[in-house]
């Protein structure tokens, strides 16, 4: 058994039951100690970010072999491009410096006062430089409860959906991170009784509860990834908030799909999750029929169990709306799949590439991913605390989505993906 995820470890740093980030998930970001100081990478524990910049110099990885200065970069790109081995023996000699019984770091309080920082005073950025990204439409319930509200429950699903993981090729220039303003796009729109369009800041503003993975590794131009093989190319996972701009999108999107209706703004959470630490919660994927193609068998099929939400907090008020329960389990397309689906062409991938998984429903309303569905394409509006009721999203919400996996006596979780909703801006 992998002695970092051993459900009995228990750090000297004080971690509550309830906190995302116990010393089993010891997740990876992008951080400046100061705003005067370089990004550089940190672990999270409990409260804390622990400077694994600080912790390098200090000679404490050595025996991890780690090139100088690897991990003093403001991304995380070249450290996840080391072999798989050489990362977990990173994981192992950090796991081991905060376990309880360990005094190196515990004991050494100058050190403790370099290298272990409250999290609350540093400041985060983004954790990998994405150099592309992927939206997929993995969720079975949310494909047709769409394709029921546009086709009828006779043609919810399109003939290609149970064949190969759709997807859609996003922009990267435009992902951000939680905390930053989501400014409510522009573009064109068409009434139910228009014959022309007009322009103007979307109405139809959406969120989207996504989960993405982060490409360890290229991959060469012209050479498929096996499904089976697509596991050592995944580094670790973050919540995505893919934002949508549902009466654009309408206008826009036949016969290419979107375009401006989901080009302006992509949210995703500070700290990257790997593998590793997820492995504990590792379930079967939901059974596949008709069976796929060769090339998206898997022999290891399987997903990950984590439960989602999103709340929505109105502008002004001091509480929000959990409007969402859902869990990454219900995804009918694993990342295998979608990595190997996507390379099947010969497409290469790239150190930093971000697949989305699509919008995540489970098969019940209280588990729906999107305010589309949620309130049934605007015909059944939730109302806030404070009385405000929302078909869809308005100017001052803030989109809070979390993420956890439930251990006995811990959690392995995400943290939160939180951003708010500006004004259009004001193009005259």
């Amino acid at each position: 058994m992998d002695p970092t995820i051993d459900p009995q470890l228990k750090s000297f740093v004080a971690v509550a039951a309830d906190s995302h980030f116990p010393i089993q998930n010891l997740p990876f970001g992008i951080f400046s100690p100061t705003p005067r100081e370089d990004p550089r990478v940190g672990v999270r524990i409990g409260d804390f970010v622990l400077d694994l910049a600080v912790i390098q110099d200090c000679g404490l990885l050595d025996s991890a072999n780690l090139p100088a200065g690897i991990l003093s970069f403001r991304f995380l790109n070249p450290f996840m491009e080391l072999p798989k081995q050489q990362r977990r023996a990173v994981r192992l000699l950090v796991s081991g410096l905060l376990r309880e019984d360990e005094p190196t770091l515990q004991e050494d309080e100058n050190l403790k006062l370099r290298a272990l920082l409250p999290a609350d005073s540093v400041t985060m950025h983004m954790p990998v430089a994405i150099r592309d990204y992927t939206d997929f439409y993995s969720s079975k319930e949310h494909a047709t409860n769409v394709g029921i509200m546009f086709r009828g429950k006779e043609n919810a699903l399109m003939p290609n959906w149970l064949h190969l993981p759709v997807g859609y090729h996003g922009r990267a220039s435009s992902i951000g991170l939680s905390g930053e303003e989501v400014v409510r796009p522009h573009g064109q729109t068409i009434a139910p009784d228009a014959e022309v369009p007009s322009f103007g800041p979307s109405r139809l503003m959406d969120f989207e509860l996504e989960m993405g993975f982060l490409v360890s590794n290229a991959t060469p131009k012209g050479d498929p990834l096996s499904v089976d093989d697509a596991d050592d190319y995944i580094f670790g996972m973050v919540l995505i908030n893919d934002w949508s701009a549902r009466d654009i999108q309408k206008w826009e999107y036949q016969p290419l799909g979107p375009f401006n209706a989901k080009n302006f703004a992509t949210s995703i959470s500070p700290w990257v999750v790997t593998m590793d630490a997820l492995e504990p919660f590792r379930k079967e994927a939901p059974v596949q029929e008709p069976t796929p193609q060769d090339y998206l068998v898997e022999k290891d099929r399987h997903t990950f169990d984590i439960n989602l939400e999103v709340h929505i907090q109105a502008e002004g008020q001091s509480e929000g709306l959990c409007v969402c329960e859902s869990n990454f389990k219900h995804l009918y397309w694993t990342m295998a799949q979608q990595l190997a689906h996507h390379t099947i062409t010969g497409c290469n991938m790239s150190s930093g590439d971000l697949l989305g998984s699509g919008t995540i429903s489970g098969p019940d309303k209280g588990s729906f991913g999107s305010m589309l569905e949620i309130t049934w394409k605007g015909t059944e509006p939730v109302t806030l605390p404070g009385g405000g009721e929302r078909k869809f999203l308005d100017d001052g919400d803030t989109v809070t989505m979390t993420g956890w996996c439930q251990g006995a006596g811990y959690q392995v979780g995400f943290g939160e993906v939180r951003n708010t909703i500006a004004p259009a801006r004001d193009l005259k």
